[in-house]
């Protein structure tokens, strides 16, 4: 873990809004400080929508909360995230992820899931490893899963990607 190279804002760097939503957001996740957010809300117009879209995915997508949060903990496992990891746990949980889920997510290989959780791990490693899913899985994709939460599942694996290389880019460290 790197030393931060952009240090988590307070009241001055994030304005009101900023300070308030890194409150509630902290609060919400089970921490006193949910860096992520009070260092992302330094830059004050853009992580409002950023929010918004993050947000967005999590909560108003068409994959159900726990399928979301099977794949962001993939994603976190994948790019090294414990940032990320840890945060979702929290909230794998919360969506009805067992502890014994959460800890298999991280198998390199994804054995002894339920067809329609095995064929999102598959597309989401694939996804990760070569920006594209092969044809094979796509068909096996789309047999459990509808367009909209296909592109959902794009979008989904892109934007938790994006935000690992952010973290570990910025050094955001672990929450309080």
């Amino acid at each position: 873990m790197r030393e931060p190279r952009i240090a988590p804002g307070r009241l001055r760097q994030l304005g009101p809004v900023n300070h308030l939503l890194g409150k509630v957001l902290s609060r919400g996740a089970g921490v006193r400080e949910a860096h992520l957010f009070t260092t992302l809300g330094r830059h004050r117009s853009l992580f409002r929508w950023w929010l918004a879209w993050s947000g967005a995915l999590m909560l108003r997508g068409r994959l159900p909360r726990r399928e979301t949060e099977l794949v962001i903990l993939r994603v976190a496992h994948r790019c090294d995230s414990d940032y990320e990891r840890r945060h979702h746990v929290r909230l794998g949980g919360r969506a009805g992820l067992s502890d014994e889920e959460m800890e298999r997510v991280r198998d390199e290989q994804p054995t002894g899931w339920k067809p329609a959780d095995a064929v999102l791990l598959e597309a989401t490693d694939q996804l990760l490893a070569a920006e594209d899913v092969d044809d094979v899985a796509w068909r096996r994709l789309r047999a459990y899963w509808d367009e909209r939460q296909a592109i959902e599942l794009c979008l989904l694996v892109g934007q938790y990607r994006g935000l690992a290389t952010t973290i570990r880019t910025l050094g955001i460290a672990p929450d309080r």
